[in-house]
């Protein structure tokens, strides 16, 4: 089953842009970077150079790139010895832009990740590097190429992606915001949502469920993805106890998604207490603080920052933790024992979150991350907080609110702090009250408007 990704689009522009750069394609192992590339290689391009340092290419590649790069003293020092590896690796190789060069896993090797800067300033071809892990690429025989690299993400699929398995992506896409389309239209949304939140978007448990509808089996799945992450990773943590951290970490941060809404206000303090016992000696907080930057690192968790009294010039980063597939986030806040309805709740925001971090990435809103905002007047909070960079305009989020429960948001709003409030429901066809205040379908958050 071929699954249409997002991603492919950004790929497109990203030739046209032709900004002489390498690319580099950030995300979590086994969301389909592989295959969307190599998807986009043959579909684009004459001749296409795929390099796996982790496999056996990679290993002929740098056979090659040391023959090209002999030298015996007192003779001339060879002029273009990355050109020469590609030819001696691929005699197809032509370096222009009918070309592009792909390096898979390129965290495994510090000589080829130290190539980028030549790659991107001595080559006519189009260069594409990715890795699961690039973690390994702060360690000091790599050298960051500042400035000569292009950045994307990619996710684990989005539920417009997840939509079109199921061929409904046309109907998400036209269904109107605000109740004007039929009712069974935006059941049918739900349902899907339903179960989107639980499963997430791992492409291989999306294709599976498609093809069994057995959520069950997708939860073994999910299971599976994140023990072979914690597997994998211990690859790169010297210290035996950093190893053993991340079950703890990923528990503890499901726990804080719970009691964050009952009061907690110092995240980072509490997601120690409950990550190790400070008295026992074995954990530190440095390892603590090495294993979270790692999750984020491999984009298997993301933070959001605190608008202090809903100002967007008062944020305080990493003041909330959350995951970056909805799958994830189900496998462990069900762990937790808490009742579903709180699940559900927190599951919701999660939800939301995500899309807002695409419209930051997009550069639609504000900050590097998500917000959430505090009242400090009536000591209250907003789920989320968005300062348009569209319109200049500022938005708030509330999801899974009931009147009383966005109190502060209408407070803010009142206060002229807030010009626009989207309440999100899981129950509700949406609508508009007065000028300002817009209640959508949760599983429509991802179609916000930032622009009045």
């Amino acid at each position: 089953m071929e699954l249409r990704r997002n991603i492919y689009d950004k790929l497109i522009e990203w030739k046209k842009q032709n900004t002489g750069h390498v690319l580099e394609l950030q995300g979590a192992r086994q969301v389909g970077k592989t295959y969307i590339l190599k998807k986009f290689g043959k579909e684009n391009f004459r001749n296409m150079i795929y390099i796996n340092m982790a496999e056996k290419s990679g290993k002929d590649f740098l056979r090659c790139y040391e023959i090209a790069s002999e030298w015996e003293p007192g003779n001339p020092r060879p002029e273009s010895p990355l050109h020469e590896a590609f030819k001696l690796y691929n005699q197809t190789f032509t370096d222009d832009e009918n070309t592009v060069v792909i390096i898979d896993e390129i965290q495994e090797s510090a000589e080829v990740y130290n190539q980028i800067r030549p790659l991107a300033r001595e080559f006519k071809a189009y260069v594409i590097v990715t890795g699961s892990y690039l973690g390994r690429t702060v360690e000091r025989e790599f050298f960051l190429p500042a400035g000569d690299m292009d950045h994307l993400t990619m996710e684990t699929l989005t539920f417009d992606e997840f939509l079109d398995v199921f061929g409904e992506r046309e109907l998400y896409e036209k269904i109107d915001l605000f109740g004007g389309s039929d009712s069974d239209d935006y059941k049918k949304l739900m349902d899907y949502y339903e179960v989107y939140q639980k499963i997430g978007g791992y492409p291989a448990v999306v294709v599976s469920y498609a093809e069994e509808k057995d959520l069950n089996k997708c939860y073994e799945m999910v299971r599976r993805l994140i023990e072979i992450f914690t597997n994998e990773s211990k690859r790169y943590f010297t210290d035996i106890i950093d190893m053993n951290m991340f079950q703890k970490l990923f528990n503890a941060i499901a726990l804080l998604m719970i009691q964050e809404k009952q009061g907690v206000r110092d995240l980072t303090a509490e997601l120690s207490k409950i990550a190790y016992q400070e008295d026992s000696g074995r954990m530190t907080k440095k390892m603590l603080n090495h294993a979270i930057s790692w999750l984020q690192e491999s984009h298997i968790i993301g933070y959001a920052s605190k608008a202090v009294d809903c100002d967007y010039k008062q944020i305080k980063d990493n003041s909330r933790y959350y995951f970056l597939d909805m799958g994830v986030a189900y496998h462990f806040l069900s762990r937790t024992g808490a009742p579903y309805e709180t699940i559900k709740g927190l599951l919701a925001e999660n939800f939301v979150y995500l899309t807002l971090r695409r419209r930051v990435e997009n550069a639609e809103i504000a900050g590097i991350a998500p917000w959430f905002a505090s009242d400090e007047k009536t000591k209250g909070e907003l789920d989320f907080y968005a300062r348009s960079l569209l319109d200049y305009k500022n938005y708030g989020i509330e999801v899974k609110s009931t009147d009383a429960a966005a109190k502060t948001a209408r407070k803010l709003l009142d206060n002229k702090k807030l010009d626009y409030l989207y309440l999100l429901k899981g129950d509700t066809k949406g609508g508009i009250a007065g000028d300002n205040i817009f209640t959508m379908p949760l599983c429509l958050a991802d179609r916000i408007s930032f622009k009045a």
